[in-house]
């Protein structure tokens, strides 16, 4: 602790997907209660061989540029790979994911150098309070944690461990927190949500989970969930997308692929027709839902005939906002030891559905345009309509804020508005 001052928030990294974000800013809360000084953390992801090659570049950054602080690396690629980041010269201490997350890991001295558990051993995950985010207009709750499947190019099962969830009352209290703190919108988050409750008594479903939520927290305005698997939603979860307003009109789906080789090869819960059967059933139960992909280009043995299945299935299923990754072997998963496909034509392919995700984009924003939406402003005049949809209103707002507004134009890939000040507007400001 520096002597007789306030010490400094930590300095936090964080790769990869939402419930890392969630985990980033637990960990600020736990930094800050040790009342630790010139900490640096870098949480990191497992996903691609991209994002660990990226972790490692900027952890050699962060020690030029913090050379008295304490660096501490954790997340998915320090659970699965300790060894590696231990090696750096460049790291203090390394952190499993389990560890990250307790608070005596952050004691004024760090008792172990490299604190890393066996995660397919736990079974319970704690619910973690938290004040808010930070620089964040909405806020990040987790749910869920690890994951039961063994899909075969993935391997972040084995930096997180086996499925668990969050009782129903500690994310009631959670998102009652977060609301009176001034969030306007929350996004419910996991490793895969749709798995969601049957390790807790009663075995809740996420749908019920969900209703449950959004019936014991009426003065939440906006929820929104993570990616979801097409294949594992319930009957109460189709509910919801009928008939709740407060679920936003937005949902981003676990795809992968849209052949039904490449998914059988990837041991996906799904064929290509229960994928564009979800997103009909869900358009007819709310004409103006959009949908979020991940999509893998080039996986193992793909060829041009499966590659374009998976293209045509971009506007077979009406997909919006797309995430693309052109496919990176992870050793140990069954997928690396599959026939590879060129790099250069996993590049050239992921291009391609990139391209096609643009259009799409540009098709949905241009059909905004007229008409009125709700907007969660992010930062300064840029916010975000209930499709998730960028938009800039020409005027800098409070972030968190919601604000109704007209859509009257398009730039690029973001919508101009205008806000609506002679109608209601819900400015509940974030603490």
């Amino acid at each position: 602790m520096s002597d007789g001052t306030t010490p400094r928030d930590p300095e936090i990294v964080t790769f990869g997907c939402r419930l890392n974000a969630y985990e980033s800013e637990v960990m600020r809360g736990h930094v800050r209660a040790a009342g630790l000084d010139r900490v640096v953390i870098v949480n990191t992801c497992a996903v691609t061989s991209e994002a660990e090659r990226q972790a490692r570049q900027t952890i050699r950054k962060l020690r030029r540029e913090n050379p008295d602080a304490r660096i501490v690396v954790t997340g998915c690629a320090a659970q699965i790979d300790p060894a590696r980041f231990a090696a750096m010269p460049e790291v203090d201490q390394v952190l499993g994911n389990q560890e990250k997350l307790q608070p005596e890991s952050w004691g004024l001295a760090p008792a172990e150098r490299v604190a890393v558990n066996d995660i397919m051993a736990v079974r319970e995950t704690a619910a973690h309070l938290i004040a808010g985010f930070e620089d964040r207009a909405r806020a990040f709750i987790q749910v869920q944690q690890g994951c039961d499947h063994r899909c075969t190019f993935c391997i972040i099962p084995f930096g997180r461990g086996p499925s668990r969830s969050v009782p129903i009352g500690r994310v009631v209290e959670q998102v009652r927190a977060l609301v009176a703190a001034g969030y306007n919108e929350v996004v419910l988050s996991g490793v895969d949500i749709t798995s969601y409750g049957p390790d807790l008594p009663g075995a809740p479903t996420l749908g019920q989970m969900v209703r449950r939520l959004l019936a014991l927290v009426p003065e939440l305005p906006r929820l929104r969930l993570s990616s979801l698997d097409p294949v594992e939603i319930d009957d109460d979860l189709w509910r919801l997308i009928a008939e709740e307003p407060r679920l936003m009109p937005h949902l981003h789906l676990s795809l992968q692929a849209g052949d039904d080789m490449v998914l059988k090869r990837m041991k996906r819960r799904h064929l290509r027709a229960d994928a564009i059967a979800f997103c009909e059933r869900a358009r007819s139960l709310r004409p103006d839902m959009v949908f979020g992909a991940d999509l893998i280009a080039g996986f193992p043995t793909e060829t041009d005939a499966m590659f374009e299945n998976t293209l045509a299935a971009v506007d077979e299923c009406g997909l919006t906002w797309l995430h693309v990754f052109p496919y990176s072997p992870r050793p140990g998963t069954p997928a690396a030891r599959m026939p590879q496909v060129h790099g250069s034509v996993r590049r050239e392919r992921a291009a391609r559905l990139r391209e096609a995700g643009e259009r799409a984009a540009a098709r949905t924003l241009a059909g905004l345009v007229g008409r009125r939406a709700t907007v969660l402003v992010e930062k300064d005049d840029l916010g975000r309509t209930e499709h998730f949809a960028p938009i800039r209103l020409g005027a800098v707002l409070p972030a968190g804020s919601l604000v109704e507004a007209l859509v009257t134009g398009l730039e690029g890939n973001e919508l101009r508005g205008r806000p609506l000040r002679d109608e209601s507007a819900v400015e509940r400001n974030v603490a």
